[in-house]
């Protein structure tokens, strides 16, 4: 029965799964792993905000440095994660606090400075606040935003700044995001801001206090709001997901926008990098996971496969490889054109390192390059999916180079034009050849206030001094005329984010759905009663949560650990496989195990003795 429910139905099967198979393995679900409250009773999610999970390492010499934090409705707790090893001790937590009137909606801790006697962990609200805690010394350190002063919406993200044991950003359902440093204090009287740069549906302001204090910059983006944002891997771009629909990423430092892109409706609610910093994923409420290219600023497929909203896309760093092939792979339709992009593009350092080094890789062996990205999306429908993006997506061009050029002396011959043919990839729909990059104006010169808050956040983390005269400088000379423009540019960004949404549809932007790769998902599974907000790539698992409260950890094929006893149900799903299909049957209907079975029981070869 429970071999049923793991595998079995069809696809209307309403049964939860405890196991899916990949071409790695089959990936197991580890009951005796499961986080949720100490008293197990599935939450009541109505009206609540989404279960969240986060995960720190403290490098813990006993080499049980995971820490996971969880929230579920007004509670969070604070664990010693042992994942596959050993079975979670809920009784034990490290740290646990109930919240009255709030609710907690996000939280990050800085791996910078955490250690095992130390984290700082940032917890955002409902109502709009910050606190800063360190859960391990069970200490609360400072309130931001205490009085609602900067913002009175909810908190939807908050990140540590990569690098930074300071800075770190927060991100509100009113549009904004705010810069902050943990060793300013906030004031008790709403802030007065001074324009640094405007851009096409975005704004960047400084703070017009005379001496240092929080926020440090208020970015206002887009029309609605930034339901979620996520710095890329070396920390210098930022991508946000905006209700808008709209994916914005920015050079951090410089506030300069680099590409957008737009959903094919409805907002956007999650995003996230590809480990090397060239790809960008979203979902949202167009029921779909969209990649978009950062160095060609295009999307380049769409996946579709979940049947409700997208609420979180991620990356898995372990399956995503890059293999020698003999099929070279190029990036773009032409030398030319990638030289151009890399003129168009000149900050984009992350993009044209990742580029030039697979480049440099082919000129030395002689040999192609063959990426496979693996990525996956959980969403409102309870649906786990998991995608792989490979090189015929990511560049389908390198595949019929050699045959349009053997063919280019042919066609002319003809008087006919050279065409692509047809592309040779699976699970999709066919690529659209007139789709180019976003033509873009190079990046303008930065004016000095931006540089010195670029110098502060790229610096930081080397403890230099703020730059405390860019605040003794223009102070504010009338509050109501700083809310009246701020107001007016506002309204001027709306108008253009909807003028400029409609004019997307067939572009690189938001291409049509007959105009890029359609992918299909390689595990497509329910795997919760309710819709799922959580998931977490690691090294051995993955981790997901639904709206019940429940952490489940999945184990890789492989990597189940066993050292208490009943630990998993994979190993007796297994062990019940094999005792079945092992049975030798007697004629007068006994039944006797084989020595192999017999030998692979023997309380000396299990880890604890107990097998059932």
């Amino acid at each position: 029965m429970w071999k049923m429910a793991a595998e079995g139905g069809g696809k209307e099967s309403n049964e939860i799964k405890t196991q899916f198979s990949t071409r790695e393995g089959v990936y197991k679900l580890l009951p005796n792993s499961e986080y949720s409250r100490p008293n197990r009773v599935p939450f009541n999610s109505q009206g609540s905000s989404p279960v969240k999970v986060s995960f720190v390492n403290v490098n813990d010499q006993s080499g049980n440095g995971e820490r996971i934090c969880f929230s579920v409705g007004r509670e969070l707790y604070f664990y010693i994660y042992k994942g596959v090893r050993k079975a979670a001790d809920l009784s034990k937590p490290v740290d646990k606090r109930i919240y009255k009137g709030i609710l907690p909606t996000c939280h990050d801790s800085n791996v910078l400075t955490a250690t095992a006697e130390s984290v700082s962990l940032l917890v955002g609200f409902s109502a709009g606040q910050v606190q800063l805690i360190d859960p391990i010394k069970k200490e609360t350190s400072k309130l931001f935003n205490e009085d609602r002063v900067i913002d009175k919406s909810p908190v939807t993200c908050l990140k540590w700044v990569p690098g930074s044991e300071h800075l770190f950003l927060v991100a509100h359902s009113s549009g904004c995001l705010y810069l902050y440093n943990v060793e300013h204090t906030c004031g008790t009287t709403p802030p007065h801001y001074q324009l640094l740069k405007q851009g096409e549906s975005y704004a960047v302001h400084t703070n017009k206090s005379k001496s240092a204090r929080n926020p440090l910059l208020r970015w206002t983006v887009g029309e609605g709001a930034v339901n979620e944002f996520a710095f890329s891997p070396d920390g210098k771009f930022l991508a946000c997901a905006g209700q808008d629909g709209f994916l914005r990423v920015f050079c951090f430092d410089s506030a300069e926008l680099q590409g957008s892109m737009k959903s094919y409706f409805g907002g956007l609610l999650c995003v996230c990098w590809s480990p090397d910093g060239r790809y960008v994923v979203t979902g949202g409420e167009d029921d779909l996971v969209t990649v978009w290219s950062f160095s060609d600023s295009r999307v380049i497929a769409r996946g579709r496969g979940h049947k409700s909203w997208v609420s979180v896309v991620a990356f898995d760093h372990c399956i995503t490889n890059v293999q020698d092939c003999e099929a070279p792979a190029e990036f773009s339709a032409s030398d030319e054109d990638f030289q151009d992009q890399v003129q168009f593009n000149g900050s984009r350092e992350r993009a044209n390192s990742a580029q030039s080094r697979l480049s440099n890789r082919n000129s030395t062996d002689g040999r192609g390059v063959s990426v496979t990205y693996r990525f996956g999306s959980v969403g409102q429908d309870t649906q786990l999916c998991l995608w792989d993006l490979t090189e015929d997506i990511l560049f389908p061009l390198s595949r019929t180079r050699t045959h349009t050029n053997a063919m280019s002396a042919e066609t002319s011959s003809n008087g006919n034009n050279s065409t692509n043919s047809p592309l040779p990839r699976s699970n999709s729909l066919p690529h659209s050849s007139g789709s180019s990059p976003n033509s873009q104006k190079p990046a303008s010169s930065i004016v000095d206030s931006v540089s010195k808050f670029a110098t502060l956040a790229l610096h930081e983390a080397r403890k230099e001094p703020p730059q405390e005269k860019d605040h003794k400088r223009n102070h504010s000379m009338s509050y109501i005329s700083n809310k009246s423009s701020d107001k007016l540019n506002q309204i001027i960004g709306a108008r253009a984010a909807k003028t400029h949404a409609a004019k997307t549809l067939g572009t690189s932007s938001c291409p049509r759905m007959d105009e890029v790769p359609l992918l299909e998902p390689l595990v497509c599974k329910k795997i919760a009663h309710e819709r799922l907000t959580v998931l977490i790539f690691l090294e051995d698992c993955l981790v997901t949560a639904c709206q019940e409260g429940f952490v489940c950890t999945w184990a890789r094929p492989g990597k189940v650990m066993f050292t208490d006893g009943l630990e998993c149900c994979g190993l007796l799903v297994d062990y019940c496989d094999v005792f079945i299909s092992c049975l030798d049957s007697h004629s007068d209907g006994t039944h006797s195990l084989p020595l192999g079975l017999l030998l692979s029981q023997n309380p000396a070869n299990s880890p604890s003795g107990t097998v059932v």
